[in-house]
């Protein structure tokens, strides 16, 4: 008998191709939303750079300086050109390979300058809805800039920052995430507990200053402002004092809380996520607030105070402190869980 030869089994059907990890969807979305939001400001300032007057209205001090105001802008449009760089170092596999400080550093800087800007914006415009001033004296004769150029360069900031922190968050929860789990109570001893509350205490005490003098001005007080300063207040700029005391007493919470453990059921990633936003805004907007006063020294009414300057000064300290004692806890706890290597 003849036996038919079997035909070959038909090759398996395609499966359905594997889907995408929603995070990872997320995180290409967030990349683009961040580089994108950066363009109306590297855009602007570029325009600034070449010649253009474009939302720079005639009569403006800006015009009054064109080498310092280029050399201004070249700088910012770096700097904002480096969110690009985060943005994609968060969301490439070349990322995880980053040193730790080489990413943490620009982006406490990033999250100390943006986070002020995302706060105290929005307040402005809901002071300005409910009535309140933001036309100050020295705008009325020679305005600064055009309405809009403020809109659009805030705006897209706080676009930034939202899409820039949501990236972080994701990429430190991946790579860091074991080092804040869990609570306060459940933290080991350390012998090095007692200098902690040292520095932690001394950063309250000094952070004392800067806050008590923004409170100051936040109330209307005008002790120790130059006549540029006390020119240009409003209600708008009101409420930007009260968001640097609002940030000096979240960096003062989280570094007592993170250095006075106690018995506290407090998730460890709240002192820890109070001390680093709250010390990069103190800190950074600190040494942005020295710049911008040095910048403006030639004019008698716009040089710094000797208070504002030892102010922005005490601040930078002040952040520079407590992101220091962050790191150091951090450092501590990735030697405590990192798994001993076997003896020989």
């Amino acid at each position: 008998m003849t036996q038919t030869p079997l035909a070959p089994a038909p090759p398996p059907a395609p499966g359905p191709a594997a889907a995408v990890p929603v995070t990872d969807r997320l995180r290409t979305a967030l990349r683009c939303v961040a580089i994108v939001s950066c363009l109306p400001y590297i855009v602007l300032k570029a325009a600034w750079i070449s010649g253009s007057h474009v939302g720079i209205p005639d009569g403006s001090p800006l015009l009054d300086h064109r080498a310092t105001m280029a050399v201004a802008n070249g700088a910012s449009v770096l700097m904002d050109s480096a969110v690009v760089v985060i943005a994609l170092l968060l969301t490439q596999a070349w990322g995880r390979r980053v040193p730790a400080w080489l990413l943490a550093l620009p982006m406490w800087v990033a999250t100390g300058l943006l986070l002020p800007i995302m706060t105290g914006y929005p307040l402005q415009l809901l002071v300005r809805l409910l009535g309140g001033s933001t036309v100050n004296k020295a705008d009325v004769g020679r305005p600064f800039l055009d309405e809009w150029v403020f809109g659009v360069v805030y705006t897209g900031f706080i676009i930034q920052g939202l899409a820039l922190g949501t990236l972080f968050a994701l990429y430190a929860g991946n790579r860091w995430g074991h080092l804040w789990q869990g609570t306060l109570r459940e933290l080991p001893d350390s012998p090095t507990a007692p200098v902690l509350r040292a520095a932690a205490v001394a950063a309250s005490l000094i952070a004392l200053v800067p806050g008590t003098l923004h409170l100051l001005w936040a109330a209307g007080s005008t002790a120790g402002l130059n006549e540029g300063r006390i020119e240009e207040r409003t209600s708008g700029s009101a409420v930007l004092e009260a968001v640097y005391v609002l940030f000096v007493v979240v960096t003062v919470a989280g570094v007592l809380l993170l250095a006075f453990r106690r018995d506290s059921a407090l998730p460890l990633r709240v002192p820890l996520a109070l001390a680093w936003g709250g010390s990069g805004a103190t800190a950074c907007w600190g040494g942005w607030m020295s710049i911008a006063s040095l910048g403006r020294a030639d004019e008698i009414a716009d040089r710094p105070t000797a208070t504002m300057v030892l102010i922005y000064a005490v601040q930078m300290l002040v952040g520079t402190l407590v992101m220091t004692l962050g790191a150091y806890f951090l450092a501590e706890r990735a030697a405590a869980t990192r798994p001993a290597s076997p003896r020989a």
